[in-house]
C-alpha cells in the first residue's frame, strides 16, 4: 500500500472533522480557565487521530464486506477493492490503530479520572457501531446526528476536560456552554455526512442502506443540508452574544459568501467525484476559521 492509497483509506480529506474540534476545545480551556495541560493535550490529540483513522478504515472495511453481492461497488468504488488490498491486513491495521488509541486513552484516564473513561467508552462504541455490526449507524437515518455529536461536541468536550479536570466539577454548568459553543462545528460535520449520503443516494439504495436521504429524497435533503449550516451559524451568533465565545468569531461570518457559493454548487449537481468536494471545503473553512478566530480571541484576551 502506497502513501496515496493509505491516505484514501483513512479518508484524509475528512480529518478536519476531528482535528479542528480538538484544537477548539484546547483553545476553550485556555480562554475560560487559563489552564492547559500540554502532555494531556498531546496524548489526546494522538489518540484521537489514531482512533479517527481506525474508524474510517473500519468504515471502508465493512462497506467492502457488506457489499459481497455488489461486485461493481467493490471493484470500482471501495478503496479496498479498487486497489486490491488484502482485507485481512486491513482488519489488522484497523485493530492496531484502535489498540494504540485505547492504550493512550487508558493513560489519559489514569491522569484525569473515571469520567474520561465513560466519555471514551461512549466514543469508542459510536466509532465501532458507525460502520460495524448488523445495523451500522452510517446506514441509518441517525448517521448525521451521531457523527456531528461525537466529533463536533464530544471531541471538543474531552479536549477541554483533559486540560481542566482538576479545576472543574463535571456537571451541566460545565458541559452546557461547551455543547452550545460546539454547535456550528457539530452542524457542519453532520452536514458533511449528509452531503456524502446525498451524492451516494442511488448507490445506497442499491446497497440497501437506509440513510435519511432515502426518506427525505434528494431535494429535501439538500434543504436540510442548508438548514444545518444556517442553524449552526445561528447557534454561533447566540453563543457570541452571551460571551461564551469571543467577538473575534465574527471572522466566521465573513466566509459566508464562500459557504453560500459552495452550497449552491452542491444544489446544482450531486456528483461524488465532482461536487462533494464543495461540502468538504465548507467543513474545512468553517472549522479552520473558527480555530483562527479563537486564536485571535486568545491574543485579544492576553493583550487587553
Amino acid at each position: 500500500m502506497n502513501v496515496k492509497v493509505f491516505l484514501e483509506l483513512i479518508e484524509i480529506k475528512a480529518k478536519t472533522a476531528s482535528i479542528f474540534p480538538c484544537l477548539l476545545g484546547i483553545a476553550y480551556a485556555q480562554y475560560h480557565f487559563q489552564h492547559l495541560n500540554a502532555l494531556n493535550s498531546i496524548i489526546f490529540f494522538i489518540a484521537m487521530l489514531l482512533f479517527n483513522m481506525a474508524v474510517d478504515i473500519n468504515d471502508n472495511y465493512w462497506d467492502y464486506q457488506n457489499a459481497a453481492h455488489h461486485s461493481e461497488f467493490r471493484e470500482k468504488t471501495n478503496v479496498i477493492g479498487v486497489n486490491h488490498l488484502d482485507i485481512h491486513k486491513i482488519a489488522w491495521l484497523n485493530y492496531g490503530f484502535m489498540f494504540l488509541a485505547a492504550i493512550l486513552g487508558i493513560i489519559l484516564v489514569s491522569r484525569t479520572g473515571w469520567i474520561l473513561l465513560a466519555l471514551g467508552i461512549f466514543c469508542f462504541a459510536i466509532g465501532f457501531l458507525y460502520a460495524g455490526g448488523p445495523y451500522p449507524l452510517d446506514s441509518l437515518p441517525v448517521g448525521e446526528f451521531c457523527s456531528g455529536f461525537t466529533m463536533g461536541f464530544m471531541i471538543f468536550l474531552i479536549a477541554v476536560y483533559i486540560n481542566v479536570s482538576s479545576l472543574v466539577t463535571f456537571n451541566w454548568q460545565f458541559v452546557g456552554p461547551i455543547l452550545w459553543a460546539s454547535g456550528l462545528s457539530a452542524c457542519a460535520i453532520g452536514s458533511l455526512l449528509l452531503a456524502n449520503n446525498i451524492c451516494d443516494y442511488q448507490e445506497d439504495l442499491d446497497l440497501k442502506r437506509h440513510t435519511i436521504v432515502r426518506y427525505l429524497g434528494v431535494r429535501k435533503s439538500l434543504y436540510f443540508y442548508a438548514a444545518l449550516l444556517i442553524g449552526g451559524y445561528l447557534l454561533l451568533l447566540s453563543v457570541m452574544i452571551v460571551g461564551i465565545l469571543p467577538w473575534t468569531f465574527i471572522l466566521t461570518f465573513l466566509i459566508l459568501p464562500i459557504i453560500y457559493r459552495n452550497t449552491r454548487e452542491l444544489f446544482h449537481a450531486q456528483i461524488k467525484t465532482k461536487t462533494f468536494i464543495y461540502a468538504v471545503k465548507n467543513l474545512f473553512l468553517i472549522t479552520f476559521v473558527q480555530v483562527i478566530s479563537f486564536g485571535l480571541g486568545l491574543l485579544w484576551q492576553a493583550w487587553f
